[in-house]
């Protein structure tokens, strides 16, 4: 009868703690070794000696993924020549999985040697999938999305923060800002550099040359957006005078912020579709996905083949919800998952949010969800469009079609 090892590895940025267990459970052998290349030199050894002398047959290797330490011992592991006589496998596992599996231990302690125990006992009972080696056509790019993903995070939040001090500065700007954009340059060179009282005595031509020169000549009938500006500084609260040079410095350093995540967001966005060009991929050729948004998708997806159909897609994805049934009860109002690939997940939503804006069929599609959703109308819509196009994507990647609008009848 085979034999196997499981081996579990509790990672950390310096040093790593391996426990071993063979079939029954039982620990076999414990070590620790630094989280570098002769570190995991000496945990190949002492794996495979451990190995030799049970007389084991194959080697199951776990890690979680925690942050990024666990990318050099995986890639390691996969390369060790020494680990391919014993069909070694290696599994990144999820943290969620190894907090929920450690729950059927009762009052366990937290030691990083008992958390590779519990890894490795979580191999043991065989729920585990290995996990493939990196794949380099596929792994830069997924470092730029990904990178693109937090930056658009950080943006997101420093201009909720900005707001809150617009409103602390001129509280009736946001709410009758005549721009497009209230982080435009025009605009932030009003709510930037003027205080309501300085806008509502300023004369309207005065304010229509401070706009025109921000605006890059695009702004349409300035005078009367001059006008609705000095109404809305009319109105506005008047900040205590003792709290003024605060807001005004701080401001002034988030919008310096918001300038500067903009600006490297257009760098990240132009590497971005200058490294999808080297992986062919169909998804740019529908309406409302460009570059940035295919590349998100086809880096977290990797190899289409990996998907034997769009449900595996989805659930890859966390674009399932879970079943809520008891009895003869059936819950009706459930949950999205949210147990998948969350990089994923975003560039699907995103993407959808985009394409249901330029494809009747997928407007059409949100317009029936927005109606029938019962809570959150939007958020819920959306979400089942990203699931519709999940269907749309897996095809376009495996046959390589070039997108064809459908009409609707």
């Amino acid at each position: 009868m085979a034999k196997t090892l499981f081996v579990g590895v509790d990672i950390g940025s310096d040093t790593n703690v391996v426990r071993i267990l063979d079939d029954a459970g039982e620990e076999v052998c414990g070590f620790s070794v630094s989280n570098d290349l002769p570190g995991t030199e000496n945990l190949v050894e002492k794996v495979v000696a451990k190995a030799v002398s049970l007389n084991a047959t194959k080697i199951k290797i776990g890690m979680e993924a925690t942050n990024l330490y666990w990318w050099h011992l995986s890639q390691a592991l996969h390369e060790a020549p020494e680990l391919s006589a014993f069909e070694a496998e290696v599994a990144v596992i999820n943290p969620k999985v190894i907090d929920g599996f450690k729950r059927i231990y009762p009052d366990i302690a937290k030691t990083d040697a008992l958390d590779a125990r519990v890894i490795a006992d979580c191999l043991r009972f065989g729920r585990v999938r290995p996990t493939p080696p990196p794949d380099m056509t596929y792994a830069p790019l997924q470092r730029l999305t990904r990178f693109r993903y937090h930056l658009v995070s950080n943006l997101t939040r420093e201009k909720n923060r900005a707001l809150n001090l617009i409103f602390l500065k001129f509280s009736t700007y946001q709410k009758e800002c005549p721009f497009s954009d209230i982080f435009g340059q025009a605009s932030r060179a009003v709510v930037g550099n003027l205080t309501p009282d300085e806008i509502a005595i300023m004369p309207v031509e005065e304010l229509v040359d401070l706009m025109l020169q921000h605006g890059n000549k695009r702004l349409k009938d300035v005078p009367e957006m001059a006008r609705v500006i000095k109404q809305a500084a009319r109105n506005s609260y008047r900040l205590n005078p003792k709290m003024r040079e605060a807001v005004d410095i701080t401001l002034a350093m988030s919008l310096e912020t918001i300038r500067f995540f903009e600006s490297q967001q257009k760098k990240i966005d132009q590497v971005i579709a200058h490294e999808l060009k080297a992986i062919p991929q169909t998804l740019d050729t529908v309406p409302g996905i460009g570059p940035v948004y295919a590349a998100g998708i086809v880096a977290e997806i990797g190899d289409i083949s990996r998907f034997k159909n769009h449900n595996a897609l989805a659930k890859f994805a966390g674009l399932t919800w879970r079943q809520h049934q008891s009895g003869k009860f059936t819950a009706e109002d459930i949950p999205l998952s949210r147990s998948g690939n969350y990089y994923l997940r975003y560039y699907l939503i995103e993407a959808a949010n985009s394409v249901r804006v330029r494809e009747p069929e997928y407007a059409e599609f949100y317009r029936k969800k927005f109606t029938e959703a019962r809570h959150h109308n939007h958020k819920r819509a959306l979400v089942l469009t990203a699931r519709k196009l999940v269907r749309m994507v897996f095809t376009l990647l495996s046959e390589g079609q070039i997108y064809r609008q459908r009409r609707l009848g």
